[in-house]
């Protein structure tokens, strides 16, 4: 049998997973039928030019999957795929490539790749209770049926006067409910950007923002991102460099790096971007997972002239499986946006809204938010206190002061990409930070999400994950004839 992927190592999808995806061709095609033996992964890596942990990894996947099936000094076999004679449909050839996914987390124990609050911290009781009083409001039929592709109008109203207490809804503004705020990202790309048209986006960024745009056939530019947000200096220098129709910016814990925009750059970044006559897009749905220091106004606060959409959501601070955000902004947008929402949906999902506005007026929203801050800083401190003790020398990382990420720069010439499925065996999964990079490399990076794990697990993983990074950076210094430091 002879196997000859084309991998790409600078692709954002790693070696094993690309090679999976090979076999996974050859299988459905028929290629390689039902019961065929696969080379050895000492015999595939070698004949590829890889290394036999990747072959290793790529063939537990389709193991995993059902795929294969490997026996002890039999090898592997082919259990799945097509049936001999029988040409299916190629999906893959019908369809656009897509932007590309992080990789799914194969049997880990402890995952800080999901950036999400913690099932366990759910008050499941004052859930059920409030789902109760929802089904017995008079207004139940109503909520049932198909409502304003605005959202539910009791909650609209709540968010548009909290807004208006705030200061962060101004009399020209409108507000309208989405299905999180990856929906409301959609329905601006949708409405305001045209292919080719620029966005500005941090760097390191989102990678479901990062994709979004970039699949709507837009021209993302990077600006670099760190603990303080986006770097205002290199933003306007951006600006200046080339017209951009929209800049996206997070205020306040940044995904993936945690930073937080300071008072004086939020206000410079605002005068900047109305000066270039773009649209500043303020991605705020962590900012109510604070664990210290004083909140600061928001862009959409600073802004006076109209030039600032507000997107927030409960996703983070509630539960992410209702999918209710919230979008605030001048009228006329809003009015189009709700628009292009109708189109793709109709409306929303009342009963989840109503369900969170309940929530919301009962007091049980705010108890929840205070237990989960609590919580919150408990797995900050022992995330950044697990990255001291473990990661090896001369690793930097974030030090946030809320939100639900640290960002993570390990020393050179770590690759996390290719260390990912070794972790992954040792039962501890995360996201290397090239899923991450828009511009900027970012190899030896990788995004830790803590907000899920409890602090004794926090500590278990990142424990393992140093002794991986240990070993690995010892064993490249000692393949270059340089001394090796002590594991201890």
């Amino acid at each position: 049998m002879v196997l000859a992927p084309d991998l790409d190592p600078q692709s954002a999808v790693p070696l094993y997973r690309q090679l999976y995806g090979y076999i996974v061709d050859l299988l459905r095609s028929g290629k390689i039928p039902r019961g065929e033996k696969l080379p050895a992964t000492r015999e595939l890596a070698g004949m590829l030019g890889l290394n036999r942990a990747t072959v290793a990894a790529a063939y537990e996947l389709l193991e995993t999957e059902g795929l294969i099936s490997s026996h002890v000094g039999r090898g592997s076999f082919v259990t799945g795929g097509s049936p001999a004679g029988l040409t299916p449909l190629d999906w893959r050839a019908l369809l656009a490539p897509s932007a590309g996914a992080p990789p799914s987390a194969l049997r880990v124990r402890i995952s800080f790749a999901a950036s999400r609050p913690a099932e366990r911290l759910f008050p499941l009781a004052e859930v059920q209770a409030a789902c109760g009083e929802v089904m017995a409001q008079p207004d139940l039929p109503a909520i049932l049926q198909l409502g304003s592709p605005s959202g539910y109008e009791p909650l609209r109203r709540r968010l548009l006067d909290d807004g208006c207490a705030s200061g962060t809804v101004g009399a020209a503004d409108g507000l309208m409910i989405t299905s999180g705020c990856q929906q409301a990202l959609d329905l601006l790309g949708r409405v305001l950007l045209k292919p080719g048209d620029a966005v500005v986006v941090e760097d390191p960024v989102y990678p479901g923002l990062k994709n979004l745009f970039a699949a709507m056939g837009a021209r993302l530019v990077g600006v670099p991102a760190g603990e303080a947000g986006m770097d205002v200096e290199a933003l306007g220098h951006a600006l200046a460099a080339a017209p951009a129709r929209l800049v996206v910016a997070t205020s306040n814990f940044q995904n993936p790096t945690g930073g937080t925009l300071p008072l004086a750059a939020r206000r410079e970044m605002v005068r900047a971007v109305a000066a270039a006559g773009a649209v500043l897009v303020e991605n705020d749905i962590y900012g109510e997972l604070r664990y210290m220091g004083a909140a600061l106004p928001s862009l959409k606060e600073l802004d006076e002239g109209g030039n600032v959409v507000l997107l927030r959501s409960f996703s983070k601070v509630a539960f992410p499986g209702l999918r209710v955000g919230w979008v605030a902004g001048p009228a006329p947008l809003v009015e189009r946006l709700t628009e292009a929402k109708q189109l793709a949906d109709l409306h929303t999902d009342q009963l989840s809204q109503a369900l969170l506005l309940r929530f919301l007026e009962s007091g049980r929203l705010a108890a929840h938010v205070a237990c989960a801050v609590a919580a919150g800083a408990a797995r900050l401190a022992a995330t950044l206190e697990g990255c001291r003790r473990y990661l090896p020398e001369d690793t930097r990382f974030t030090r946030p002061q809320g939100g639900m990420n640290v960002w993570v720069e390990l020393p050179a010439p770590l690759d996390t990409a290719e260390l990912l499925p070794r972790a992954e065996r040792e039962g501890v999964a995360y996201l290397p930070g090239k899923y991450f990079a828009v511009a900027r490399p970012a190899a030896g990076a990788l995004r830790l999400s803590f907000a899920g794990l409890e602090p004794e697990r926090i500590r278990e993983g990142l424990a393992i994950l140093g002794e991986i990074f240990s070993l690995e950076m010892e064993r490249t210094r000692g393949a270059r004839g340089q001394p090796a430091p002590a594991i201890v």
